[in-house]
């Protein structure tokens, strides 16, 4: 397998989109001056939330017109609930909040599945995709699951964080409609605090992660297997995975196709960038056209080569049609998709006394 790069693809398209050399007027400068942009992040560091919200912190304040400060803030948990709560009701509607939103909330906010949600994604001035991947499910090399078939055929743990995050949704969903067993332990406070339950054996694999996130965060666990993927979602392939099952492929009876269609689409959702309701629209285009000069920085590019982070960015008009379409999904869709994801098959995570995380 080649060695992951900078995918920039549909760039010049997104900044012709964004109208990339029209000026910025006067008042954004005036406003933005002497600022600092907080960059919230869903997750705790080592994570692509994580390196892709510090790489974009690095380079953006140059293109926005005042040349403000940035600074990454943390604030996990709820699998990203708390993180989008607080740019929907707590944060300035000024601007100076930004943040790329947990990946799952989309499907989260459609079905209603989680009461403490209360941002509404509608509301979200959305910048851009960072980039777009399919979804793994995968287990560790050590697991004897190694295929959907063995998957229904035997229990196998899966580690996930919170209820609303992806990674809850994902083996919910395959357990439902695919007739797999997975047991699913939710409470890891990251993604990486998975990858390590995986490598010490207390789960046998994660409930989902982009293919994208591997490729930065482990990139030698798929080349040398020692992460095994069982299916991918999204509409079609990675070019890399030709071997492993896309769900749209699966067989299914005709009536539960339309789900996989809503787990494929929301798999594309990505790392998509916003800021805060209520924003200015001459700020809202501001950050627009500032993502947009970003992706097309040589020292960009190169940095973000250096640290394995593909970037494969969409439009801010792309990623807000693909959320509406699965805010807007018909409802009994909705319905078969809410059922599916019912938490009987959830377990809380245990650890004994003193042992560490």
């Amino acid at each position: 397998m080649s060695r992951p790069v900078v995918a920039l693809l549909g760039a010049a398209t997104l900044c012709a989109g964004l109208g990339c050399g029209s000026a910025a007027a006067d008042a954004v400068a005036d406003f933005y001056r002497g600022k600092q942009i907080r960059v919230v992040v869903r997750t705790l560091p080592a994570t692509d939330y994580d390196a892709y919200s510090r790489l974009i912190a690095r380079f953006m304040g140059k293109y926005i017109p005042g040349n403000p400060s940035m600074i990454v803030v943390n604030m996990t948990g709820g699998g990203g609930i708390i993180a989008a709560n607080y740019m929907a009701e707590v944060a300035p509607r000024d601007g100076t909040v930004i943040g790329i939103v947990s990946q799952g909330l989309a499907a989260d906010q459609a079905l209603g599945q989680s009461p403490q949600l209360k941002a509404n994604l509608r509301e979200f001035n959305w910048i851009a995709n960072v980039v777009f991947s399919n979804q793994l499910l995968v287990t560790w090399h050590t697991s004897q699951t190694k295929s959907l078939e063995d998957a229904k055929r035997r229990v196998t743990t899966i580690g996930t964080t919170g209820a609303g995050s992806a990674s809850v949704q994902y083996p919910l969903f395959y357990n439902s409609v695919l007739g797999t067993q997975f047991k699913i332990i939710f409470g890891y406070r990251s993604g990486a605090e998975i990858d390590l339950a995986m490598e010490r054996g207390e789960v046998e694999g994660r409930g989902t992660n982009p293919y994208s996130s591997y490729m930065a965060t482990h990139p030698t666990w798929i080349p040398e297997k020692k992460i095994i993927p069982l299916a991918q979602a999204g509409l079609e392939k990675e070019p890399n995975l030709p071997n492993v099952p896309l769900i749209l492929d699966l067989p299914v009876r005709p009536d539960q196709k339309p789900m996989l269609e809503f787990m494929a689409r929301s798999s594309t959702v990505g790392r998509p960038l916003a800021t805060t309701p209520g924003v200015p629209a001459d700020r809202v285009a501001a950050l627009r056209r500032a993502f947009a000069e970003v992706v097309k920085d040589p020292e960009f590019i190169a940095s973000a080569a250096k640290e394995k982070l593909v970037v494969r960015p969409q439009s801010a008009d792309k990623i807000a049609e693909i959320i509406f379409g699965l805010l807007d999904s018909p409802a009994d869709v909705r319905q078969k998709m809410k059922a599916a994801l019912a938490s009987k098959d959830l377990h809380k995570l245990e650890r004994p006394a003193g042992k560490k995380q």
